[in-house]
């Protein structure tokens, strides 16, 4: 069979970034499909997409991509190490990929590579090292780059490299090939233009947190030149039909009652709350009343904002502990969201190759007929993920769109 690229992505939304990276990645690799593995209504930032995980799939195929699979929300919401092993095993699994393709500020594999093989063989001495910096009171990610920079010796080629969300989770992608002994082979490619989370541009490139932006304050026009033709058409009609969800505010008032409503047991035993943060969370959401408030009095050098974002979005999804330790002992099924003619094509090519793969063409009929108890609780939250999603509308917010939603077909 022909060549296959696979790519892990947000397209939140997908802009002129996405498209460079995809066609860059076609070139490089002279693969003749690709398929995109992409976050669905949520995202690993504890935030909503801004706009559906339908809209997003039509936007990468009408950009290119062949097929496009949904990540399960108990890995799309997750750490950026279980984000990438549930992705990484995804595409693993369909045994037909050869190249992984992903975005880097430092795009040197080998030093990638140097930090992933570290994190995930865990020598001892890096194990203490990490300790000690816990005991600091430091958030793990800090603990974990001064751990990783003091076992490497403080090496200049190592320096920054942590400070780059994409940097990271390359070395999780790294890792986790390793991890599941993949034959993939990753492939690092330059970021141009801007940074992950730069709210400034110039030209016509722009970090998808600047379009995002540019569309939370209403300056539309803003956002046309950075995206595609195809992708800002489907962004028109999404803010057409109200349709956009801009923040995690969308849902502020059902957070704050959740939380409310919650016991300080139950707050325990959400996923990312530890060391008693369950007691900073009940009084900061008793004496708030709105998530901004919260998060910022509960945050601190040890709790980045990004993970009490993560926290106040599992408590709306109900996403505990052993949710995220479900899994990450679970092979997640395929979701097909879109697909084009040559997707179309390598979904019988995946099926040849691998007769038992759990895809997911219609969710009614999956959830019908599957007897894994692990992959029902997996379905069980994308399915409530949509529904809470479109709570976040101004319009027509409709549930069980999991089972009414086509799948989008160009």
């Amino acid at each position: 069979m022909k060549k296959v690229l696979g790519i892990i992505a947000e397209y939140n939304p997908f802009h002129n970034g996405h498209l460079y990276h995809l066609n860059k990645s076609k070139e490089l690799s002279k693969a003749e499909f690709s398929i995109a593995v992409i976050g669905g209504n949520f995202t690993q930032r504890g935030e909503p997409s801004i706009i559906d995980k339908w809209s997003k799939a039509k936007m990468a195929l009408l950009n290119g991509v062949d097929l496009v699979l949904e990540l399960p929300v108990l890995y799309a919401t997750s750490s950026a190490e279980n984000f990438a092993d549930g992705a990484i095993r995804l595409l693993d699994s369909l045994g037909i990929v050869d190249d992984l393709y992903f975005g880097a500020e430092n795009a040197n594999i080998h030093i990638l590579n140097d930090f992933a093989e570290i994190l995930y063989k865990e020598p001892r001495e890096y194990k203490v090292l990490l300790a000690e910096e816990l005991k600091k009171g430091l958030s793990f990610p800090s603990a974990r780059e001064n751990a990783l920079m003091m076992y490497l010796n403080n090496s200049r080629q190592y320096a920054n490299v942590l400070s780059s969300p994409n940097n990271i989770l390359g070395i999780e992608y790294i890792k986790a090939l390793k991890k599941n002994k993949s034959l993939i082979n990753p492939i690092a490619l330059d970021r141009t233009g801007v940074y992950h989370n730069e709210i400034e541009y110039s030209g016509n490139m722009a970090s998808a947190t600047a379009i995002r932006n540019s569309i939370s304050i209403d300056l539309l026009q803003d956002a046309e030149p950075l995206m595609p033709k195809h992708s800002f058409s489907i962004i028109k009609k999404c803010i057409k039909d109200e349709h956009i969800v801009k923040n995690l505010s969308a849902y502020e008032k059902e957070i704050i009652y959740s939380l409310r409503r919650m016991s300080l047991s139950e707050i325990s035993n959400l996923q990312d709350v530890s060391e008693g943060l369950e007691n900073l969370i009940k009084k900061a959401v008793n004496s708030s009343n709105n998530l901004d408030e919260i998060i910022n009095s509960i945050s601190s050098k040890r709790y980045t904002k990004t993970r009490i974002s993560r926290i106040l979005l599992y408590s709306l999804l109900g996403i505990t502990k052993k949710d995220i330790q479900l899994s990450k002992k679970t092979l997640p099924y395929a979701r097909i969201l879109g697909y084009n003619k040559n997707g179309k094509f390598l979904i019988s090519e995946i099926v040849r190759v691998n007769p038992k793969i759990e895809f997911v063409a219609s969710v009614k009929k999956y959830a019908d007929e599957c007897t894994n108890k692990n992959l029902q609780v997996m379905l069980d939250k994308d399915i409530l993920a949509t529904n809470v999603y479109t709570l976040g509308y101004k319009n027509n917010s409709k549930g069980n769109l999991d089972f009414t939603k086509r799948i989008v077909s160009v």
